[in-house]
């Protein structure tokens, strides 16, 4: 099993071990005191706070945060993405629902289509939309008034948001990667939603491996909890206990696939193509997600990133390049004459 892959049972796992409030989210330090400021400012006008739009990889905390946002200012979230609103009336459907003050996120909102983008922006400014009744010459246009709701925005593709969908937040804030003691702190707090015991060392072994994301380092957990139970029901008859030690923390990460520094099958796989069959590159985009049967969006967006900011993988104007680290992790001899990396 991939430990990256993510499941229905992973999904409403992590809906669980969301903090509700703004004190309780651990890490994003700038991004909470600009919030804070933000939403405490709000509430003492008694108004919707201003639009937010939330930027970084995915599973940064950007659905968490839109919740957050929601609970500080006691009102409802309605939830739904780009890819779903295909037609301008989806929009006006959801719009023409809210109430004072809620909150409505936009998961992936770079992918909105034009058409349903231009609705947004009078919603997003006037809080008004205009809706055609009819077809041909007996069509007429309608203004509605919407009341006064705070949109926030989450994408993972900021270059993809057009300037006039992001002129119109009033705050715009990039999640960045967890540091490892702040990942621990998270592994910690959901071992104790989840009835956990966890040593501090192990708790910082799985926050090591977690890629700097909060997501990865919660799946982990759940990996790390199946192995001890299981290793300790196989030892002991009757009730097994999940406490987790850092030498079964290390075990279970191994059995699953993830080495020390969070590397997982697919990031290993990809790397031995570029060192082993390409001696260490250049190699194309598609070529390489054929090699390692993964598709060319998936290599791109889930797995290049953290390569390359791990200083495995180099992109160039002639493909994806190793480095020096890249061979060594993989315990191989760089070729004599290293690839050109620019």
């Amino acid at each position: 099993m991939d430990p990256i892959a993510r499941n229905d049972s992973d999904v409403r796992a992590d809906g669980e071990l969301r903090p509700r409030r703004l004190d309780d989210f651990v890490g994003q330090g700038e991004l909470k005191r600009h919030l804070g400021i933000v939403l405490q400012a709000a509430r003492q006008r008694n108004e919707a706070a201003d639009h937010l739009l939330l930027a970084g990889p995915p599973g940064l905390g950007k659905t968490t945060m839109a919740t957050i946002v929601a609970n500080e200012m006691g009102a409802k979230i309605h939830v739904t993405s780009g890819p779903a609103l295909e037609r301008a009336g989806d929009l006006a459907a959801i719009l023409t629902k809210l109430e004072d003050r809620d909150v409505l996120f936009i998961d992936e909102v770079h992918r909105l289509s034009r058409v349903v983008e231009e609705i947004l922006y009078p919603a997003m400014e006037d809080f008004q939309i205009d809706i055609v009744v009819g077809k041909g010459p007996a069509a007429s246009s309608i203004r509605l008034t919407l009341p006064k709701f705070t949109l926030i925005g989450a994408t993972t593709r900021t270059g993809m948001i057009t300037g006039p969908l992001r002129d119109r937040f009033g705050l715009v804030s990039r999640l960045e990667y967890y540091e490892p003691d702040e990942l621990r702190q998270i592994v910690q707090r959901a071992a104790g939603i989840l009835g956990i015991t966890i040593d501090s060392d192990a708790a910082l072994e799985i926050a090591s491996r977690s890629r700097g994301t909060p997501r990865i380092a919660n799946r982990l957990l759940r990996r790390v909890r199946d192995f001890a139970q299981v290793q300790t029901s196989a030892q002991v008859q009757g009730r097994a206990h999940s406490t987790v030690t850092l030498p079964i923390a290390d075990e279970a990460l191994r059995t699953f696939g993830v080495d020390r520094l969070g590397l997982d099958k697919v990031d290993r796989a990809v790397l031995q193509v570029v060192c082993e069959r390409f001696a260490g590159g250049p190699v194309g985009l598609s070529t390489l997600a054929i090699a390692v049967s993964e598709q060319p969006e998936t290599i791109e967006d889930v797995y290049e990133p953290f390569l390359i900011r791990e200083g495995f993988l180099a992109r160039t104007p002639r493909g994806r390049v190793a480095t020096p680290a890249a061979f060594e992790h993989l315990g191989l001899t760089p070729p004599e004459r290293a690839p050109e990396l620019f």
